[in-house]
């Protein structure tokens, strides 16, 4: 009897031995990750739409989740920006860094299979020079002509679209609602008033993620509530207030697609109307950055109280020099050699600007938004 009791008794020490050796570790682990967050410097991001574009985007994300020194606390997007917010928020909730670049890496192969069945593909001529434009598509060509004289209602009567099937299938967006560590802010415009409306984390829903990339040359309007929405670039691409009225951040890191400047003017018809498209959609992203530094100018005279009005700093990482050339009709191009071309891009520009400007994030702007904006 005396010697079952002594056994039991080492028996206990051992369990309570590798109960205690595993809380040590768990709290040894939780440390660690909080030193590893301590040391990183916050920052909020703001993405651009830009159709299959936004492969630019997953690039930059892959490359700064990843490398590890920023901490991401909060993301604002539309259309592809928002989809990349979705699916990052997703898989952060899930598997942390890993989890959300493993999703996006999944959401973004998948999108390449869904469009290999789709009929607007390059011309083999465009595949035999390396040209990744539609431009000379005839399928294309034919959609584009018939998308500027039928409306999608006419067109595609019963509202099938292959995104939505997508973003249903790779985004749980209960893991958004629940993702505390990276708020997530998508915006659409309401067709009826023309206002931008915000969806918060709590309200993302496949509903807002396509309502905020709604081309309505191609879309039927989304409805929410009763209320129709449309593509969310008309009124912010992307909108930038969220970051700053929402969430602490000082820095905010504007992941841009859409060149502000060509210096040459369009002639073709096409030229002329991808043109008005960027114009427009960089519209309203040129009214906030002009705010923005004017509110920080009357900082730095004195004339507002800091205290009562947040200093901003803004960065940004873009590629416009591979960008630039890509034709607007290259955004449908969703061939996986283009979209694994685009996230190198993506990757190498958010590298260079890391390294270039890690010092001086939350010390100082290392966009000139006067220069750039003003």
């Amino acid at each position: 009897m005396r010697h079952d009791v002594v056994e039991m008794n080492v028996a206990l020490r051992h369990i309570l031995r590798q109960r205690t050796n595993r809380n040590t570790g768990e709290r040894q682990i939780m440390a660690r990750t909080q030193q590893r967050k301590s040391n990183r410097k916050p920052v909020a991001l703001a993405l651009q739409g830009g159709g299959a574009h936004g492969a630019f985007t997953w690039g930059v994300l892959d490359y700064l989740l990843e490398d590890n020194r920023l901490e991401i606390t909060a993301i604002s997007g539309t259309s592809a920006g928002a989809m990349n917010a979705a699916v990052l928020a997703d898989g952060y909730v899930e598997g942390g860094i890993d989890g959300a670049r493993a999703a996006l890496d999944r959401f973004w192969r998948r999108v390449s299979e869904v469009a290999m069945a789709s009929p607007i593909q390059r011309s083999p001529l465009d595949v035999l020079t390396g040209n990744w434009s539609l431009d000379f598509s005839p399928s294309y060509v034919a959609f584009d002509l018939l998308s500027r004289v039928v409306s999608p209602y006419q067109l595609n009567p019963l509202n099938i679209n292959p995104l939505r099937d997508i973003i249903e299938e790779m985004i749980d967006f209960d893991h958004v609602h629940r993702c505390k560590d990276i708020q997530v802010f998508v915006c659409a415009t309401n067709v009826h008033t023309g206002k931008i409306r915000v969806f918060k984390c709590g309200e993302l829903t496949s509903d807002a993620i396509m309502a905020s990339a709604c081309l309505p040359q191609i879309f039927q309007a989304v409805e929410i509530d009763g209320v129709p929405y449309w593509d969310g670039g008309f009124m912010g691409n992307p909108p930038i207030y969220p970051l700053f009225y929402n969430t602490p951040n000082r820095d905010v890191v504007l992941v841009q697609i859409n060149p502000i400047e060509r210096k040459d003017t369009p002639q073709t018809a096409r030229e002329i109307f991808n043109r008005v498209n960027e114009i427009s959609f960089n519209a309203t992203l040129l009214r906030e950055m002009r705010a923005i530094d004017f509110v920080t100018r009357l900082i730095d005279d004195g004339q507002l109280d800091p205290e009562k009005y947040r200093r901003v700093y803004m960065h940004r990482i873009d590629a416009d020099e591979e960008i630039k050339p890509l034709s607007s009709s290259s955004k449908l191009n969703a061939e996986w050699a283009f979209l694994a071309h685009l996230k190198e891009i993506g990757r190498r520009a958010a590298k260079s600007w890391l390294d270039a400007n890690f010092d001086k994030i939350g010390k100082s702007s290392t966009l000139d938004v006067k220069g750039v904006y003003g």
